[in-house]
């Protein structure tokens, strides 16, 4: 890649803040809480801008509520085919009360942009569309495709994002996949968390609270039963040989089992045994534990027939090599602009790059999430953001020119 013309693309993406600014405070705005999920405005906004720009964009949507957006340029004839992806969808603000700065309106204060879905993930989506608008304006400088993608329903792992859209336009695959979820610290994740979602029943005879024996309601059962898995918590795993110098993050959270019981469901009255108690469990599973080892390791901890265990969801802990090209450019470019090589990290939520990765491609997760996860006066730094821009353009050159 020429300095001169990865130079010139930082200097229109530094030019362009105020516009880069101006996307954030129309993406919070576009209230996107999942559930229920509804993305139809934040997807409005992401098509107007790209439109604007004079980029091909498409709604792609299994239901109008949550439609997803293909934006795409073309360079010259041949090269790679290099995808962005981030998704719409927000969590939840939890407790409204304890914020702040307002929810759904961008405060610029500090340094930092505040408003729900900022960390997770409209920074890094506003950060994608400046980068594919500017790389737009240079298209006849490069060799290759760039997909542009913004999807639904990520959030509750749901099937109307980027499940939907890679089964309607198979060749968003593309050959290597940039996903702007951050996994804190502008740290640079090549690795993933697996997921096991078990659901956990324990049963036992029912009747009036005053016949109560220690350990025999269902109650009890279950309790006990977690409390032993929680033992789980301080599981640590040895990382594959290829992954060799990646970090576990901050206190090697990325290479230890999470299990955590999320929901607990019993009885109807307190004066009565209840005949059975549930949980929802959620596990974390580290590269190195696999979900079928995990789910082996939870069964032993069974004791008798009253305990019943269903597998909700599962997949194992996935990642890009370290030799891969997709790795050392978006390093490089990292490098280059924050003047600092990236620490290599495994992400502890799940992201859709698990997507592209199964089917074969390469999928790494760069992103301004300032924090391990978003919560209470959710932000970016503002300069993350801009950063980012600037690292998802360059690397994009770079591997177009490979």
């Amino acid at each position: 890649m020429s300095g001169s013309l990865a130079d010139a693309v930082c200097r229109d993406i530094d030019a362009a803040r105020e516009e880069l600014i101006e996307l954030c405070g129309r993406l919070v705005a576009a209230v996107s809480v999942n559930p229920p999920g509804r993305t139809a405005e934040a997807a409005e906004v992401v098509h107007a801008y790209l439109s604007r720009h004079g980029i091909t964009a498409e709604k792609i949507a299994a239901d109008d509520e949550a439609p997803n957006i293909i934006g795409r340029v073309e360079g010259g004839a041949g090269g790679r085919h290099v995808v962005f992806n981030a998704h719409m969808d927000t969590m939840e603000a939890g407790d409204e009360a304890a914020w702040t700065v307002p929810v759904t309106r961008l405060t610029r204060r500090d340094g930092r942009l505040y408003g729900l879905g900022m960390g997770n993930m409209k920074g890094a989506l506003a950060a994608m569309c400046l980068a594919t608008a500017v790389l737009k304006r240079y298209s006849n400088t490069w060799n290759g495709r760039l997909t542009m993608t913004a999807v639904s329903d990520e959030v509750m792992f749901g099937e109307r994002g980027t499940v939907y859209l890679l089964r309607a336009r198979p060749e968003v695959a593309g050959d290597f996949l940039i996903s702007g979820e951050g996994p804190g610290f502008m740290h640079f994740a090549v690795a993933e968390k697996g997921l096991l979602w078990l659901d956990v029943e324990a049963r036992s005879p029912g009747g009036h609270a005053s016949r109560a024996l220690r350990g025999e309601t269902a109650v009890m059962k279950l309790a006990a039963f977690l409390a032993r898995l929680d033992a789980m918590n301080d599981v640590y795993a040895t990382l594959p040989r290829e992954l060799e110098g990646v970090s576990g993050g901050e206190g090697n959270l990325g290479l230890r089992l999470s299990l955590n019981a999320g929901t607990l469901a019993a009885g109807t009255v307190r004066s009565q045994v209840a005949t059975r108690a549930q949980a929802q469990i959620d596990i974390r599973l580290p590269p190195g534990i696999s979900a079928q080892a995990c789910e082996t390791m939870i069964r032993k901890q069974m004791d008798g027939d009253d305990i019943s265990i269903a597998v909700v969801k599962a997949w194992d802990a996935n990642w890009t090599a370290l030799d891969n090209p997709l790795v050392a450019e978006l390093a490089t470019a990292a490098t280059a602009v924050r003047g600092a090589a990236p620490p290599f990290v495994v992400r502890l939520p799940g992201s859709d790059a698990r997507r592209w990765r199964d089917l074969g491609v390469p999928a790494v997760c760069y992103g301004p999430q300032p924090t391990l996860s978003a919560g209470i006066d959710d932000y970016v730094n503002e300069q993350d953001v801009v950063d980012c821009a600037k690292i998802y353009a360059r690397t994009t050159l770079a591997l177009m020119r490979r």
